[in-house]
């Protein structure tokens, strides 16, 4: 069983390599661009596939780990739900798909952040991660109902919501390579990437926010 649970994790790392690795040429190269799209794509079948392949190592014997656990579909809903924004360029109405994936991560983002002040209340150590990225699944996933809901009035927010959740998905590599590769633990390795991919965020949708109505036309 370990031998397996070894390759499981060798493939994981191998593909979660090619997403870190994607992920950072996505952001360097012209955005909109064929190599733009190439190293999307790429970036995302190995988020996902690294992120599926997790999933079930958490609840492999000697690797229970419940908060991989969660985060491994919190990467996979920043992915999936990154690409589908695109489709809003066009589409004014949400489908079923998309209130899916986005109730899904709302309802494991609540199990996250009851977790996290369980922990917090009983002195679990690193209990507070639960609540940092719960919150930060919570807060996404209300915003995409409340984008939802506006679709009819403005679909402005399409490429701030597909900046956003593959921003995310790629902060989520980043700490992987530094907790996971590195071997640094300590909640200020966990919580920094966000942080500054926080930052980087906010200065992409600054950056577009004039430019959204001229792209809409495109």
């Amino acid at each position: 069983m370990e031998a397996t649970i070894k390759i499981l994790i060798y493939i994981h790392a191998f593909f979660g390599g090619i997403g870190l690795i994607t992920g950072i040429g996505s952001i360097l190269v012209k955005k909109g661009g064929s190599l733009h799209k190439t190293m999307g794509k790429l970036f995302s079948i190995g988020m996902i596939t690294s992120s599926l392949i997790s999933i079930p190592i958490c609840w492999m014997p000697k690797h229970q780990n419940i908060f991989l656990f969660l985060i491994g579909l919190f990467t996979i809903y920043l992915v999936i739900s990154g690409n589908r924004a695109l489709s809003f360029k066009r589409k004014t109405k949400a489908d079923f798909t998309d209130k899916l994936i986005s109730g899904s991560m709302l309802f494991f983002s609540v199990i996250m952040i009851s977790i996290g002040l369980y922990c917090q209340i009983n002195g679990v150590e690193n209990g507070i991660l639960f609540t940092f990225f719960g919150g930060f699944g919570f807060y996404m996933t209300v915003k995409d109902f409340i984008f939802f809901k506006n679709l009819s009035v403005s679909n402005k927010d399409w490429l701030s919501k597909h900046i956003g959740k593959m921003i995310g998905a790629l902060i989520a590599s980043i700490t992987a390579f530094i907790v996971a590769g590195i071997g640094i633990g300590n909640m200020i390795a966990w919580m920094t990437p966000s942080i500054l991919g926080t930052f980087y965020i906010v200065y992409w949708n600054r950056k577009i926010a004039p430019k959204t109505d001229k792209l809409l036309k495109i």
